[in-house]
């Protein structure tokens, strides 16, 4: 599934493409909006909101979609052949004189007024990369149940908004603990740690897809400027760290990677050494 930096980024070439312009090709194909036509109308802004992208036009109308685990918007300039899969997967395209959008595979489309988005949005909590960041309001969301795994609690958007599998795989070996281990657990220091790292990797990484949590500096060990992520992906690979095979396991219905040297704390104990 995209995370927060992936769809700001999305957001911002979805902007730069329809942003102030009048749409001339609307064409939404999802059966409960399927007659629904946008042509003459104006793009105001693509405006993301945690994995939400909000794409408010003229008229007080907004479109609300979610990428998921496949989705994906391309934008395309006029007459170039479009290339993000087969036409059957198309579930929106938005055109002018000069870009067309398609969206392809989108689960969630719909199209409500600006006036009701936060019947869609509203349960978040604060955006990673929003003007609402509060780092404290997001830390206290986090170990609202002491009892939760912190993989978990750091996946629900209502906590804190744009986290995604990878990143809570990463700031879990960040801070030196287990994905399982209960919030209420975490040394001192350590949640209001979290979403600082949370927010400083968002921020890093949302002007690229190449997404890298692993320093770059010079005098960094050959080994890390190899790999752009910690854990994620790594199953079997010698730690970053300390040389010792990541592992793989689920978590949550979602898969988690961790160190079992570098990361204190409970485990999942199905999992054997790769």
């Amino acid at each position: 599934m995209p995370e927060g930096d992936t769809v700001w980024l999305t957001a911002r070439k979805l902007h730069d493409a329809l942003a102030g312009r009048i749409l001339t090709r609307s064409d939404l194909r999802v059966p409960r909006f399927a007659t629904a036509d946008l042509t003459g109308r104006e793009v105001l802004d693509v405006t993301p909101r945690g994995k939400h992208l909000l794409t408010r036009i003229e008229g007080g109308l907004t479109l609300h979609s979610h990428l998921r685990m496949d989705g994906s918007w391309q934008v395309y300039a006029a007459g170039e052949r479009w290339r993000g899969g087969p036409s059957h997967q198309i579930r929106a395209i938005l055109g002018n004189d000069e870009s067309t959008a398609v969206g392809y595979r989108l689960p969630v489309l719909e199209l409500l007024r600006t006036r009701d988005e936060e019947q869609v949005v509203g349960h978040l909590g604060p955006d990673l990369l929003g003007p609402d960041w509060d780092p404290a309001i997001a830390a206290r969301n986090l170990l609202a149940d002491p009892t939760r795994p912190l993989g978990e609690a750091l996946l629900d958007q209502r906590n804190l908004a744009g986290i995604g599998n990878v990143y809570k795989s990463e700031l879990a070996f960040m801070a030196r603990v287990t994905p399982w281990l209960p919030v209420g657990e975490l040394p001192a220091g350590v949640p209001d740690r979290l979403v600082a790292t949370a927010h400083r990797l968002l921020e890093t990484n949302k002007d690229r897809f190449d997404r890298r949590t692993t320093p770059t500096a010079r005098g960094t060990a050959q080994r890390r400027t190899e790999q752009r992520l910690f854990v994620y992906g790594r199953e079997g690979h010698p730690c970053l760290r300390c040389g010792t095979p990541i592992r793989r396991a689920g978590q949550d219905d979602r898969v988690t990677y961790w160190c079992p040297d570098c990361q204190s704390g409970p485990a999942d104990r199905t999992t054997t050494p790769s």
